[in-house]
């Protein structure tokens, strides 16, 4: 079976840069590599391909050799300083093909999370979250607040180093301060975290004997947070570097604070409005008045009732909802009437709503209305 070109098997041009080859071959090397292909039984022969196409066009002199020669330049006797140099290709080191983007891949393939060169001696804290109550009141005015957080901090006596009294962690024998170690299997190398320092790159010969040498101890912690006005449920407040304390010196992770707004026995919150539901007697109701009305600052408003106000209806107070959380104003608090109906009557009371009811006739046209419909409706369906 006659070889495919080179080209065509990486998906690139005869014009390509050596990136864009290097490229090209990446993504092939990802997408065919034997780990990730265990029920494609051509995946591996196409990797080995991908890998003597990538052999070839990434040497300058052998590139040339194929440009002018094609796969014959590597079949005896054309092409000799190609030859020279590297034989055939797919017969000699397949590993100095794949290492070029090794580091980058190994991450991807084998799921760990930036496979570079060298272990990371220092390692990042993790980020902590604390989820923190406020009243309603509070989210509207902002307040500042002191939470007690339970944390790993840097060990006060070696320093986040984690060797004893002026002792340095020492460069690890078996990976050679790598952090990584690698093994040949097959026709492919495989790279794991070191078994000795599990990945720093540096062991402890005398660790602290009071953090027994993590760098670190754990620790309760109180910090000042500032809740700015106008907060709601779901609100995040991030704190930079006050989160658990890095690894051996390594850098803090971050605090994340959120928020949540409890309910209220008055208000009802949507956004930056404010909505209070305010019970009304059927005489106040019908024949309207004044009402007197709290709002969320403590204070007091007064609302006119309009004569004949149905359940429901309702009334806008400018301003005295919540503060916009970045600025840009206040929302507004609306007033909605429920029109109560009265109840546990006396015979005397029962008698004059009888009395009304009969005088009332045109005096509600919402019902009016209501039962006219019916009766339409109903007459339709006789017919």
């Amino acid at each position: 079976m006659a070889k495919r070109d080179f080209y065509e098997v990486l998906g690139v041009s005869r014009g390509a840069s050596p990136d864009e080859i290097k490229k090209a071959y990446r993504g092939k090397a990802k997408e065919l590599h034997p780990d990730r292909n265990a029920d494609n039984p051509k995946a591996e022969a196409q990797f080995k391909e991908a890998n003597e196409a990538y052999e070839v066009l990434k040497d300058a002199e052998k590139k040339a050799a194929y440009d002018r020669y094609g796969h014959a330049a590597f079949e005896g006797g054309m092409g000799a300083s190609a030859g020279a140099r590297g034989g055939q290709p797919g017969q000699g080191d397949f590993a100095s093909a794949f290492s070029d983007v090794f580091d980058d891949l190994f991450g991807d393939i084998m799921g760990g999370r930036g496979g570079g060169r060298g272990g990371q001696r220092a390692t990042r804290g993790a980020d902590l979250r604390y989820n923190l109550r406020v009243t309603l009141e509070e989210a509207h005015r902002g307040l500042q607040k002191t939470v007690s957080v339970p944390t790993a901090v840097q060990c006060g006596t070696c320093r986040g180093s984690g060797a004893e009294g002026g002792s340095e962690p020492q460069n690890c024998p078996t990976c050679s301060g790598m952090g990584k170690v690698r093994a040949q299997q097959g026709f492919f190398t495989v790279e794991r975290t070191c078994p000795t320092c599990s990945g720093a790159g540096q062991i402890i010969k005398n660790p602290c004997s009071e953090c027994g040498g993590a760098g670190r101890v754990q620790k309760e912690r109180s910090l000042s947070v500032n809740i700015p006005a106008g907060v709601e449920t779901g609100t995040r407040i991030r704190l930079g570097g006050e989160g658990e304390a890095g690894l051996r010196g390594g850098p803090s992770g971050d605090l994340y604070i959120f928020l949540e707004v409890e309910d209220h026995p008055l208000f009802q919150r949507e956004g930056e409005h404010l909505f209070c539901r305010v019970p009304v007697s059927i005489a106040a109701a019908a024949l309207g008045g004044d009402i007197e009305v709290p709002t969320i600052d403590g204070g007091r408003s007064r609302v006119k009732i309009p004569a004949g106000s149905q359940s429901g209806k309702q009334m806008r107070l400018r301003g005295k909802g919540m503060p916009m959380l970045r600025g840009g104003g206040q929302g507004d608090m609306y007033i909605e009437l429920a029109v109560e109906t009265p109840v546990n009557l006396t015979s005397r009371q029962k008698e004059i709503l009888r009395e009304f009811d009969r005088l009332s006739e045109n005096n509600n046209p919402e019902t009016s209305g209501f039962f006219k419909k019916v009766k339409t409706f109903w007459d339709g369906m006789k017919n």
